[in-house]
């Protein structure tokens, strides 16, 4: 059975840090792009954060630069997001995703997602 696992999140003050795991089970993440993306109450779904199957490139979204740090380990079939300096506007339900390489594409980083968590809420407040 294929899933994907989201952990790590909680409630945090702001300046805080937070790692959250993405663990894969039933499949291999190795020819997988993994993204993180959030939503916050009331907002359309964003993309955060992705890191490339064939050489570990990673993206993230200007709201995040310098703060996050996406990171993969497949021989624990792991990808990680470290979160760092969070702000009340970082709150909402972060979820992971998997995409094939082949469906992936690194003009598009965060589209042709094939597989997605169930999610893990963070909360930034004081």
């Amino acid at each position: 059975q294929v899933q994907l696992v989201e952990s790590g999140g909680g409630l945090v003050q702001p300046g805080g840090s937070l790692s959250l795991s993405c663990a894969a089970s039933g499949f291999s993440l190795d020819y997988f792009a993994i993204g993180w993306f959030r939503q916050a109450p009331g907002k359309e779904r964003e993309g955060v954060s992705c890191i490339s199957a064939s050489d570990g490139s990673t993206y993230y979204a200007d709201s995040v630069k310098g703060r996050f740090t996406i990171s993969r380990d497949n021989a624990k079939n792991t990808v990680y997001l470290q979160m760092n300096s969070l702000k009340p506007e970082d709150t909402g339900v972060y979820y992971c995703a998997a995409a094939y390489f082949s469906n992936w594409s690194p003009a598009f980083p965060y589209y042709g997602m094939d597989w997605w968590g169930k999610g893990t809420l963070v909360t930034v407040s004081s």
